[in-house]
């Protein structure tokens, strides 16, 4: 019986000894995990930080090409007006000058739109 004593004294010194190693191992986990965990959310956060100003930079880019792009096209827009004035100005001198000559030049284009259109 003496023994079995000693032998369940080990035992329980042993166990012992394995939940204190089982505790501290614990919270050194807890320890980590919170600590992982801070620096999971500090990451996230930067790569937020540094996703939104790469948004921020492409998107005034994009702002500045359209601003180009509409500037642009008010000049072509400005360019076709002018010529399109110059061109119904030319046709009304034409016209006055010669009346029967653009009258006949009406007619057959007139002529033309219309067997064009017949056709389909």
């Amino acid at each position: 019986m003496f023994g079995q004593s000693g032998y369940s004294r080990a035992i329980s010194a042993d166990i012992g000894k394995i939940e204190r190693r089982l505790w501290a191992l614990e919270r050194n986990l807890k320890r980590l995990g919170g600590s992982t965990s801070a620096r999971a959310a500090q990451t996230a956060d930067r790569i937020g930080d540094t996703v939104a100003a790469a948004l921020t930079g492409m998107a005034e880019r994009f702002r500045n090409h359209a601003g180009s792009v509409t500037d642009e096209a008010a000049r072509f827009g400005g360019e076709a007006s002018r010529l399109g004035n110059d061109a119904l100005r030319r046709l009304s001198n034409e016209v006055e000058r010669h009346p029967l000559v653009m009258l006949g030049v009406a007619v057959g284009v007139g002529m033309l739109i219309g067997l064009a259109s017949s056709r389909r």
